[in-house]
């Protein structure tokens, strides 16, 4: 019965250290990423959610030369998962500039 509980512990994601692991909605919507910044845990996950009507999207974390999401259209989505503490700033590539298109993911201890 102990190692049932533990599988189904370990299969929601919780873990002694970690507590349970969140996911966060991020909408993005009129160029704007609401809400433009976000404080979460390490392994928590992100999710964009692309709420246009007809515009795609994307999330780059260009100072860390890191991660690029493909192109995402209306009622598709991204998501990635934040195992550090730190703050990471995203922009979406094609919108940063031309529409102040960023965000910040502020990942904390607990």
């Amino acid at each position: 019965m102990k190692r049932l509980w533990i599988a189904a512990l370990v299969a929601l994601g919780l873990t002694a250290q970690a507590g349970w692991a969140e996911t966060v909605t991020i909408e993005v919507k009129e160029y704007k990423y609401i809400p433009e910044e976000v404080t979460i845990h390490p392994g928590d996950t992100v999710r964009w959610v692309n709420k246009e009507s007809r515009q795609y999207h994307s999330v780059w974390f260009k100072a860390e030369d890191g991660p690029k999401s493909e192109y995402f259209w209306p009622g598709e989505s991204y998501e990635r998962t934040f195992d550090k503490p730190g703050d990471y700033p995203y922009q979406c590539e094609p919108h940063g500039e031309s529409h102040d298109m960023k965000g910040v993911v502020h990942v904390v201890e607990e």
